[in-house]
């Protein structure tokens, strides 16, 4: 598109952040089951042989991994115990032997997974909760990005930065360890459990009177015996990270059976809630190998995170956007539960949400295949400025934009009807070519600081002037 003020629509910055295969997580490494279903595992010979070590030779051993990996890891010898603490059940003895002996095993029950080695892509960004020792007119960013490793398997990763008065945009280098997170069970809700095994399929009976007889919340050890409410009570959970690491060295892992194959484009948000308590949420799509769901992420400080499993019809597919505020006293989100078209949902405890209909459905050749959204709607005086994704010919991916009624976001105040950005001619080759893709720009004034994949190989971002943007889609 051309501009039509002082300055162009849209600027592409100079930034590139490419994958960094160097990145990588310590995950717990059993031998022999490596492979899910390969086969029996291979734990009691290994733990064996290392049992039969010399202790110099034990001694030597770790003292190669300490010096090799220590640069790699916030915390490599807190690694090492908890690995060890996996196995030192099946171990005879396990009291009697030697520190050295058991961060050994430890290593031996570990692995490097690099996080970002396949693909880094689909950011969203928002203000930081930390805005102190800026200029005037700075802010600084949080910004998550969805990195994908071997076997195609889905993390968010953080990112840092700052915005200046001059909308010059500076990425803060990521330290060279990481840190990932320890999970913790919640109490649950048995309305919330009550309607997600409505939606379940299969004879729910059972379970819904096993449900009826617990307390209004309960840990989910008081489900374990039947395995569908486990299932279900394990995929909500907290993730905490330690307070002193770095948010840019924070990575979060699939935690839960339905996320087994991924976390996938995190659109954050910060919200303000009734009460005037003001926090972040994020919508993901939880991928567990053969279906995907939109799950509910919320924190405060970007170190303790509640992972929630969502249900109602609204909440299906993928591309669920939280809107910033509630609206006649409700929350909302966009949603794209029939996978094509742009859809409102509603809901009063942002757990269960309902169908408000249909905002916007593929016209145009550069969306035919399907329309959705690409981040929380953004909220200026003329409406909620929505940005889009549309899906055309050859599978590429192009950005819009829409204008939704600030009081009634089931009003479409007016659309793009060509594509603010599409893949230039450096961007269509990737891991996904003929992509570009966002989860979530940072309004900064007047300018929208819009980050985004291209290709599945890396992010860049876009500047883009709000009032040019806003009377381009007012204008059709």
């Amino acid at each position: 598109m051309t501009a039509v003020g002082t300055r162009p629509l849209v600027r592409r910055t100079p930034h590139v952040l490419r994958p960094d295969a160097s990145r990588v997580v310590s995950t717990p490494f059993l031998p022999g089951v490596e492979i899910e279903g390969a086969g029996l595992s291979r734990r009691a010979i290994v733990l064996a042989r290392l049992l039969a070590l010399p202790d110099a030779e034990v001694d030597a051993a770790l003292i190669d991994v300490l010096t090799s990996f220590s640069a790699r890891h916030d915390d490599l010898v807190g690694l090492l115990d908890e690995r060890y603490a996996l196995v030192a059940p099946h171990i005879h003895g396990a009291d009697a032997l030697s520190l050295e002996r058991r961060r050994l095993i430890g290593a031996c029950m570990s692995q490097e997974y690099a996080i970002e080695s396949a693909a880094l892509f689909n950011p969203s960004m928002v203000a930081h909760p930390d805005q102190g020792g800026l200029p005037e007119g700075a802010v600084r960013f949080v910004m998550s990005v969805r990195g994908v490793g071997e076997g195609h398997v889905s993390c968010v990763e953080l990112r840092t930065g700052v915005v200046d008065a001059a909308d010059v945009v500076t990425f803060d280098t990521p330290g060279a360890t990481t840190s990932v997170a320890v999970r913790h069970e919640i109490e649950h809700s048995r309305a919330d459990l009550l309607r997600q095994n409505e939606e379940l399929e299969g004879d729910r009976d059972d379970d819904d009177a096993q449900l009826r007889a617990l307390p209004e919340s309960f840990l989910g050890a008081a489900v374990e015996d039947s395995p569908r409410l486990a299932w279900l009570a394990s995929c909500s959970y907290d993730a905490e990270f330690p307070a002193a690491g770095a948010v840019d060295s924070r990575v979060l892992l699939p935690g839960s059976p339905a996320e087994r194959n991924g976390i996938e484009d995190l659109r954050l948000v910060e919200v303000e809630h009734t009460e005037g308590r003001r926090g972040f949420l994020g919508t993901y799509t939880a991928f567990d190998g053969r279906s995907v769901a939109p799950h509910l992420l919320a924190t405060d400080d970007f170190t303790t995170f509640r992972m929630r499993r969502l249900s109602g019809p609204g909440a299906k597919n993928k591309g669920m956007a939280l809107f910033p505020r509630r609206v006649g006293g409700q929350y909302l989100a966009l949603s794209r539960w029939d996978r094509e078209s742009n859809s409102l949902a509603a809901s009063t405890d942002l757990q269960h949400w309902d169908d408000l209909g249909t905002l916007s459905a593929p016209v145009w050749a550069w969306e035919i295949i399907q329309v959705g959204n690409c981040g929380s709607p953004i909220e200026t005086p003329e409406g909620w400025l929505v940005l889009t994704h549309g899906v055309g010919p050859m599978r590429q991916y192009g950005i819009g934009a829409m204008l939704l009624d600030l009081e009634d976001p089931r009003r479409v105040l007016g659309s793009l009807r060509s594509p603010l950005l599409t893949p230039s001619a450096d961007e269509r080759d990737g891991y996904v070519p003929n992509v570009v893709y966002t989860c979530g720009a940072l309004l900064h004034g007047d300018t929208l600081v819009l980050p985004y994949g291209c290709s599945d190989a890396a992010i860049r971002v876009a500047l883009v002037d709000v009032p040019q943007l806003l009377a381009a889609i007012l204008a059709g």
